[in-house]
């Protein structure tokens, strides 16, 4: 038999299964022009490799000098990568499950479900429910754990990061970060980003995904805003409901995180307090809610993770003000955990249930150690503390309650592959000598994330790529594939040595290979002709000014990085200190303008100073964000044109720091959130400030104009159809986002002058025109009354605005709404808006698409791809008796703030 090498990466190593030729030709030619004779057994006669014998038959080498990235046998395909420097994980010879479809039961039937089995718990195992086991220790091989109930077959459950995938597991994918899925601003990639990272969670036995993360781009210095949607709640709510729709129709549970405005990293976990966001009611629910409140209401998440800041003086996870929006004003009928070590405070064995928190992680009291003496926040002392009275046994029975609603609304009991949570197929702490391989066909579906989340910034005709070129050179580390491997680091907490693709922190997932821009393009360039250098040492300017002095056109690759506050990178606490380019690509960027047309692709979790954007010979720049495991064919696919761009911003890009009017103090814990909803693209309509790059930005590479816009006048319960014709008027096929921003009536006057409130993303033929329809519901429209406590739809005439971005407005429409209507929180079906159109193009320069659909209020999912939408919600559980300390109204720096008084 025989093995043939593809192009790819260097470095790289791979293994196949069932190796079960003893001896022979490789078939192949290698780089040195030599074959090599190889056994099974025995490493022989040639440099390039090292191999091993390994169970079964089953063979591993390293990649020490052969261009390549995968390889094939007659009895097995590619099985997977890991990276040079790592430790090669064989992937277990096993077939994997078929994959399922799961539709959720309703929350009534589920919380039936769920009474049935509490009853039949004693005190101790209903405690456990909601006792984590512990970090790092022998029987906890997730980073959350759950006990089991044997007597009511309840397997436990394996509760395990990240909005990325799969944290410490090995054979799993590196999916996009949440910014890039995002700025796609296309629901049908959003629910499949969840769908596909759902099969890998149940492949692996996670049956509590810890995502997706739903907190504010207050700042574009927060620290984890690439795990987040970015700085609108719309977009945000929209694109996390998708992500839980595509998660939980796997039977797998999501959780919603971190509630609430924990929107930075400084200061979060800090001692004796964690750093307080004082926010008051109206803001905290329209901007900081909002999103939460969306999910709820469309999608279900079975949990929802309290955070580490303190929210107007009392710390989120033990707060009472907290848990009730949650469970009273938005009916949330699934369970709360904390995060990780977030319950610290007080009494947190007392405070944690009593003010509503159903279920604290990761158990024990301090951070972070493997001793199995450590301590328990829960467990038995608050058994104790129960029959002490201490502890309401009502609280117990409903955080146990909630617990297993959850687990039944996804069919956990039904067919989860596997039986004892305890039983996954990956270690979080164990070096492991085998895996499931579950990456299936996700790479696909990553590449075509990064393609579409890839935001054309700029572009003076440049782009897209062709043969006319001669030559190309590539500067910056940024390009390069990383020289000491993308894995390096604990959670990525090191400073990027080459390309970068994702952040730092919890987030982060282990990179199966990393496709470099540079392996990328040089294997397209090639088929055309066209030569490649490159010059990646970022500090010597000299040879970058040379390279691009010898090439046709410059393309710098820079980074900036972020990551989560447990890790400090490059001085960087989490929080990014400025919005400086790292490593001196600013220099570069001017060295390579100077000789010539410069193409500037950026790497970063949110927006960068540009000093150099009007600089002449700046021609193109395009952020990527963090895309992932492909992403450098992501970002080849753009530069060339095999996907036209439609990625959006989905934040707002300043001229410089200075332009944002929330920057993080790093010396003060109490942060006021003093702008109200007034932050990010709001912010600048309101003191008319230019930005550099608006919210909703993106070029293409044709043109759309847009004609007949109207708006229909709703009723108390119907939605407003916004309703206009999009004409592709250039010469390639490409996707336009159309958008949607909401203008009150006169007689409200604490609402900005446009918001957000529906948008999609459609494939339109060159020279052809598309109907595009959009929706927005009665709970888009609704603003929160806090005299009432509830939302309402004001009266009067509303405008619609309708454009390519917030700043570029097409055309305009109105509607009136009759008397006001209080908006009730009910959970509609997510495929009842379904608007999908599926179309590809093959022209040169044209996009590929696997459909578009529809963004309205309610969260829209293609019907004619098989997606499965959430059942309508039941009833609600009730509150069985005063469980929760009250919460009162006080006045705090000339704001209406919510506080709590505790009641122990």
């Amino acid at each position: 038999m025989s093995i043939t090498f593809q192009s790819g990466n260097n470095g790289l190593v791979m293994y196949a299964l069932n190796c079960d030729w003893t001896g022979g030709d490789i078939g192949s030619t290698l780089d040195t022009g030599a074959e090599c004779g190889l056994d099974c057994v025995n490493f022989s006669g040639c440099t390039h490799f090292t191999w091993s014998s390994y169970n079964g038959g089953t063979c591993w080498f390293k990649n020490n000098n052969v261009v390549g990235n995968a390889f094939y046998s007659s009895s097995a395909a590619v099985c997977g990568y890991t990276v040079a420097g790592q430790v090669a994980v064989p992937p277990v010879n096993q077939t994997l499950n078929p994959l399922v479809y799961i539709t959720p039961r309703s929350w009534e039937d589920s919380l039936a479900l769920a009474q049935s089995v509490v009853s039949q718990l004693t005190l101790e195992q209903k405690v456990a429910l909601g006792s984590g086991l512990g970090w790092e220790n022998i029987n906890t091989p997730c980073v959350g754990q759950i006990s089991n109930i044997s007597s009511v077959g309840f397997p436990g459950l394996c509760l395990q990061d990240s909005p990325t995938g799969i944290r410490f597991a090995h054979n799993i994918s590196a999916f996009p970060a949440s910014i890039n899925v995002a700025a796609t601003w296309d629901t049908q990639l959003m629910y499949d980003n969840g769908r596909y990272m759902g099969e890998e969670a149940r492949d692996k036995g996670v049956t509590t995904h810890l995502a997706p993360v739903a907190n504010m781009m207050r700042t574009p210095q927060g620290g984890r805003i690439w795990e987040a949607q970015g700085a609108d709640p719309f977009l945000t709510g929209v694109s996390v409901t998708n992500i839980i729709n595509g998660v939980q129709s796997n039977g797998v549970q999501s959780t919603l995180k971190h509630f609430v405005a924990n929107d930075q990293e400084a200061f979060r976990n800090s001692d004796p307090d964690h750093g307080d966001s004082f926010v008051d009611k109206k803001t905290l629910m329209e901007y900081y809610v909002r999103p939460f409140k969306m999910a709820i209401d469309n999608a279900g998440p079975g949990a929802i993770m309290c955070s580490y800041n303190q929210l107007n003086g009392l710390n989120a996870c033990q707060n009472p003000a907290v848990m009730a929006i949650l469970k009273d004003e938005l009916k949330y009928e699934g369970y709360v955990m904390s995060d990780w070590w977030a319950t610290g405070y007080g009494l947190p064995e007392i405070s944690g249930p009593n003010s509503g928190l159903d279920m604290v992680m990761p158990g024990t009291q301090a951070c972070c150690s493997s001793s199995l003496d450590q301590p328990f926040w829960w467990g038995a002392t608050l058994v104790n503390d129960t029959i002490a009275g201490l502890v309401n046994v009502s609280r117990v029975d409903d955080l146990a309650t909630r617990i297993l609603t959850s687990w039944f609304r996804v069919r956990q009991d039904a067919d989860f592959p596997v039986n004892n949570a305890t039983n996954v197929n990956f270690n979080s702490w164990t070096p492991a000598t085998e895996e499931l391989n579950v990456q299936r066909n996700h790479a696909a579906h990553i590449r075509a994330v990064g393609a579409a989340s890839s935001v054309l910034l700029k572009n003076d005709g440049v782009l897209p790529l062709t043969s006319k070129l001669t030559s190309i050179t590539l500067i910056g580390s940024d390009a390069i594939y990383p020289p000491d491997g993308p894995n390096a680091g604990s959670d990525h907490g090191i400073a990027p040595s080459g390309t970068l693709a994702q952040g730092w922190g919890s987030g982060t997932t282990i990179f199966p290979y990393l496709i470099a821009p540079q392996d990328a393009i040089e294997s397209v360039a090639a088929g055309l002709n066209i030569k490649v250098t490159n010059s990646s040492n970022n500090w010597d300017v000299e040879a970058a000014t040379a390279a691009a002095a010898a090439a046709d056109v410059s393309i710098v690759f820079g980074n900036s990085d972020s990551g989560e506050g447990y890790i400090t990178v490059a001085n960087f606490p989490g929080d990014r200190l400025n919005l400086t380019l790292w490593n001196n690509v600013d220099a570069l960027v001017e060295a390579a303008a100077s000789q010539g047309p410069t193409i500037v692709v950026i790497h970063s979790p949110g927006a960068v100073n540009m000093p150099w954007i009007n600089h002449p010979n700046v021609s193109a720049v395009i952020m990527a964000f963090f895309p992932g495991q492909e992403s450098g064919n992501s970002i080849t696919d753009v530069l060339f044109g095999a996907v036209n761009p439609s990625g959006r911003l989905p934040f707002t890009i300043g001229h410089n720091d200075d332009d944002y009017v929330t920057r993080i103090n790093f010396t003060d814990p109490n942060v006021t959130y003093s702008e109200g909803g007034y932050f990010d693209y709001r912010w600048n309509q309101k003191y008319n400030i230019t930005p550099l790059f608006p919210f909703g930005h993106g070029l293409s590479y044709t043109t759309f104009t847009y004609a007949n816009i109207a708006a229909s006048a709703p009723s108390c319960t119907s939605s407003v159809n916004v309703t206009l014709d999009v004409t592709n008027s250039g010469s390639v096929d490409g996707h336009e986002v159309v958008q949607v921003y909401l203008a009150y009536p006169s007689s409200v006057t604490d609402e900005p002058a446009q918001q957000l409130k529906g948008f999609t993303r459609v494939l339109i033929a060159a020279g052809a025109t598309q109907a595009v329809n959009i929706e927005i519901t009665q709970d888009d429209i609704a603003v929160y009354d806090v005299a009432t406590s509830s939302w309402v739809v004001p009266t009067g005439t509303y405008t619609v605005y309708v454009g390519a971005s917030s700043a570029d407005i097409r055309g305009t429409a109105s509607f009136d709404s009759g008397p006001g209507c209080e908006v009730a929180t009910t959970e509609t079906s997510a495929s009842s808006a379904t608007s999908s159109a599926t179309a590809s193009a093959s022209a040169s320069g044209s996009a590929t698409s696997s459909g578009s659909v529809s963004a309205t209020g309610s969260v829209v999912v293609s019907s004619s791809v098989g997606y499965i939408a959430p059942s309508t919600i039941g009833s609600v559980v009730s509150n069985p008796g005063n469980l929760y300390s009250d919460a009162k109204s006080i006045s705090f720096a000339g704001l209406a703030v919510v506080a709590v008084v505790m009641l122990m």
